[in-house]
């Protein structure tokens, strides 16, 4: 598999957010080449401002790695992450992050702000902007303008 295929991955993961009235996105953390955990958005139905894609994904990476530092990781996602998710793949050592579209309002990897690239901080994610971004983006795009109809 390759970078397009774990993106096609998190963009199924999204439309299970959206079927579920979340909104969609998703999110798949990657290991010597195989998935190793997955997530997609639900802060809505779980009532947890923290239940994004990235954080559940980093959540079952952990586990199933048995380590809460996730060196030789990339995560998919395909919103660009906030600051809470930017700030957890930091503090998880996450090695790269491949994102979809941009976000922005509220990006973090470049949009916005760019926490990845805040010297202060003492480790560096190495980021991928753009990777199906059309895709990604029709998504959300039709999520927001059907809950304005």
């Amino acid at each position: 598999m390759n970078d397009r295929d774990y993106m096609q991955r998190a963009i199924l993961l999204a439309q299970e957010a959206q079927a579920k009235g979340e909104v969609p996105v998703g999110a798949v953390i990657v290991f010597n080449d195989e998935i190793v955990a997955e997530g997609f958005n639900c802060p809505i139905s779980t009532n947890d401002p923290s239940a994004h894609a990235e954080i559940v994904a980093l959540r079952h990476a952990a586990l199933k790695l048995q380590n809460y530092r996730l060196p030789d990781t990339t995560l998919y996602v395909t919103l660009e992450p906030c600051v809470m998710c930017a700030g957890a793949m930091i503090y998880a050592r996450v090695k790269r992050c491949v994102f979809g579209a941009y976000d922005k309002k509220s990006g973090a990897a470049g949009s916005v702000l760019n926490i990845f690239g805040e010297k202060a901080l003492n480790h560096r994610v190495i980021v991928e902007s753009g990777l199906l971004s059309d895709n990604c983006s029709e998504l959300l795009s039709a999520f927001f303008q059907s809950r304005r109809s």
